[in-house]
């Protein structure tokens, strides 16, 4: 699919990047990690797979999204300045070029591999017969029962096929009349992908999809069978949840009610692999009302859905193939982390976690001991998403079972974790926890406990704050920040704030909070604007801000003008960015650097210079308008001398990066940073080695760069030709 040309300077006109344009190049950075020829194969295959359920997020939200205001006729323009219908166009071409480099990367790079490596992905046609009765015993025992052929005809209603599920789509004819008849096998997704068999020294995985197709015969006897084509559909999963007054009542039903409908939402892609037959895709477009944009199609070798390698990667035959990173560090503000109270270390000084460099079990330690401490009297919890078999939910319940007051807000709106939170929130709800399941139309997105403990004749408060969940798991491989204090003033606003999500309180003010929806969007416009009039005075200025995703219009427009009263500014954002760096007259004293590489990067910091008096924020919020308008988030300032360089050093760290950073160009692509003779920094190792000796003495002004005339060169260019393939 070729874009016209005049989209193409249309999109190169206007002062933002399209959020999907721009998440797309993001997954792309992801792609590159599985075409780095250092990594081993099953690393790269990890990365693989990430891209391709990233893809499908994007399919069932983004896309889904946008087929909401195509499907009933609404208005939609985006941040490149197209309307809705030349903006499918567009995005679904540059989809299409992605979803292409994945193919090409699998079947050109790294399946050539897989035999050196112990391994093959083998089609049932190239087994030995040995082997093939093996196969064949396994699907007459096992898949054969679990089968349900779904014939659609002038007696049958069309299917509700699943999204993201292999299908096999069968066109019979009967042996008397002729007559065809579409029929459907959905690939069951409750036993593994592949069927293993070792010979030669390899481990053979047979893919299930091809061991059905294979015996297809056996579900339709005595009757032709014309074609047999592979293919899956993606639908439409973005909806909006209009919670009732009525919490209690009326939202879980609802909740309930909008699950099902995303397995049935409108189909927004269809995959498939080889030739199919022409007969079943007419039927299947019509059906769906589907174009030819909407239809990938694969090569008959290639592997549909390349999640499905999660289960080679996680071979234990493979395990030492995946990267290993050196053991966890202690935190540099609690080193004896193994030998003291936790209670009494957190009333002599705050400590704060750096994930997954320092293990979440300061954290863990806090709660299971609180559950069992006579002097604790209430917890209160805000919980996001939870690891499976989560000590969290275990030592929450144990604390209600010791006669505790538990309060949790348990956001059950989690994207693909709505179905676990809802069981996870009503096992405690039956303990007698007090489960409050988010907060009106607002999804709840802050991180914050709350410990009350009795100690003697006083109450002390245990606060921790954080940019990550609750969740065990994820600490591993997400880079989160998280603050453990007693401080009366970091324990007055969280109880503040647990009062206003729990009962019907609106504080006035808090000391070391910045709180959304109520005016985190306007303090952080106020911050921004001080530094601009500070450039202007002729004071030291700077921002530096790391976050995941930068969309919110109002905030760009804000960081442009502070641009253009000359405050240098640095922004790390590890995923979509709508901001456009380095264009002449509006932004270039700002650079956009995106790390992607070992760990995910998942912390939030904002800094400010501030006229020297520095201003450091951590938290859970993004620049996003649904962090600021539909969410409840948190950012909380960091007073503490020691932690505030802990996180400077922390961003500086990040800015040093010359191993796994992309530097953001004008038009919105991303460009590898080179070693350029200096020595890797790899930040994903680094922070390893940290240690409260070794803290750089930091001042994070930057001093601003002269824009080279290239950038003037490619500005012109941009507009004048908008011809090339980069992305926009």
């Amino acid at each position: 699919m070729v874009i016209p040309e005049r989209f193409k300077k249309e999109i190169a006109q206007s002062n933002y990047i399209s959020r999907d344009l721009s998440w797309l190049t993001f997954n792309h950075r992801v792609l590159d990690q599985a075409k780095d020829e250092n990594k081993s194969l099953i690393e790269r295959l990890k990365f693989l797979a990430i891209t391709s359920s990233n893809l499908d997020e994007f399919f069932t939200i983004r896309v889904g999204s946008l087929y909401n205001y195509l499907d009933y006729g609404k208005q939609r323009f985006d941040y490149s300045g197209l309307r809705e219908t030349p903006f499918k166009q567009v995005l679904l071409s540059k989809a299409k070029q992605f979803s292409d480099d994945q193919q090409v990367l699998f079947m050109k790079q790294l399946s050539s591999q897989f035999e050196s490596n112990g391994f093959a992905i083998t089609g049932y046609k190239k087994l030995k017969q040995e082997d093939k009765h093996k196969v064949n015993q396994y699907f007459e025992t096992t898949v054969y029962p679990m089968l349900t052929p779904m014939t659609y005809d002038s007696y049958h209603t069309f299917p509700i096929l699943s999204t993201n599920r292999l299908v096999l789509g069968v066109v019979t004819k009967s042996l008397e009349d002729e007559n065809k008849k579409l029929n459907f096998i959905q690939i069951p997704s409750n036993i593994p992908r592949f069927f293993e068999i070792e010979y030669d020294d390899l481990i053979h995985f047979v893919p299930l999809e091809d061991i059905i197709k294979n015996n297809v015969h056996h579900l339709f006897r005595n009757v032709k069978i014309e074609s047999i084509s592979l293919f899956r559909i993606t639908r439409n999963g973005d909806f909006t949840l209009e919670e009732s007054d009525d919490i209690e009542a009326n939202f879980l039903e609802e909740l309930k009610q909008k699950l099902k409908t995303r397995r049935t939402g409108r189909v927004v892609r269809l995959e498939i692999v080889g030739r199919p037959n022409s007969w079943m895709l007419k039927m299947l477009k019509e059906r769906w009302e589907l174009k030819d944009e909407n239809i990938f199609r694969y090569k008959k070798k290639s592997l549909l859905d390349f999640t499905g390698l999660w289960e080679i990667v996680k071979h234990p035959e493979f395990k030492d193939m995946l990267s290993e990173m050196p053991d966890v560090v202690p935190p540099i503000s609690y080193p004896e982390i193994v030998e003291d109270n936790i209670f009494e270390v957190l009333k002599d000084r705050d400590v704060l976690l750096h994930h997954p460099y320092n293990n979440i079990e300061p954290l863990v330690d806090l709660l299971e001991r609180a559950a069992e401490d006579q002097g604790v009297l209430a917890i209160k919890i805000t919980i996001y998403r939870l690891a499976k078999e989560s000590r969290v939910t275990a030592a929450l319940l144990k604390a209600a079972e010791n006669g505790k007051h538990v309060a949790v807000l348990f956001e059950v709106k989690a994207r693909f974790d709505e179905e676990n939170n809802l069981r996870e929130a009503q096992r405690l709800q039956k303990a007698g926890c007090f489960v409050i399941y988010g907060i009106s139309s607002f999804k709840t997105h802050t991180k914050l406990m709350l410990i009350v403990r009795k100690e003697g004749d006083k109450v002390t408060r245990y606060v921790h704050l954080s940019s990550g969940n609750y969740n065990e798991s994820t600490s591993k491989l997400y880079t989160d920040l998280s603050l453990l204090t007693t401080d009366d003033d970091y324990a007055h606003d969280v109880s503040e704030f647990f009062n206003v999500i729990t009962g019907h309180s609106m504080p006035s003010v808090y000391k070391n909070l910045i709180t959304a929806p109520k005016d985190m969007r306007q303090q952080l416009v106020a911050l921004i604007r001080n530094e601009a009039e500070n450039a202007k005075k002729g004071i030291p200025s700077g921002i530096v801000i790391k976050i995941n995703s930068l969309q919110d219009k109002e905030s760009i427009d804000e960081l442009y003008a502070a641009s253009q009263a000359g405050v240098p500014i640095k922004l790390i954002v590890r995923g979509m960015c709508c901001l456009r760096p380095g264009r002449i007259g509006l932004s270039e004293n700002i650079e956009v650097i995106s790390i992607v590489g070992h760990y995910l990067e998942h912390s939030r910091i904002y800094y400010f210079h501030n006229g020297g008096q520095e201003t450091v924020y951590i938290g859970s919020a993004d620049m996003m308008v649904r962090s600021f308008e539909r969410r409840l988030e948190s950012l909380f300032l960091i007073n503490d001398d020691l932690i505030q360089r802990q996180v400077k050093n922390i961003l500086q760290y990040n800015l040093m990066d010359n191993v796994n950073t992309y530097v953001m160009q004008v038009d919105g692509s991303y460009v590898k940073k080179e070693l350029n003779g200096e020595p890797a920094f790899n930040v994903h190792k680094e922070f390893y080695n940290v240690t409260k000796e070794n803290l750089m003495d930091l001042d994070l002004v930057v001093h601003t760069v002269p824009v080279e005339e290239s950038l003037d060169e490619i500005y012109t260019e941009e507009l004048e030709t908008a011809s090339g393939d980069t992305e926009a």
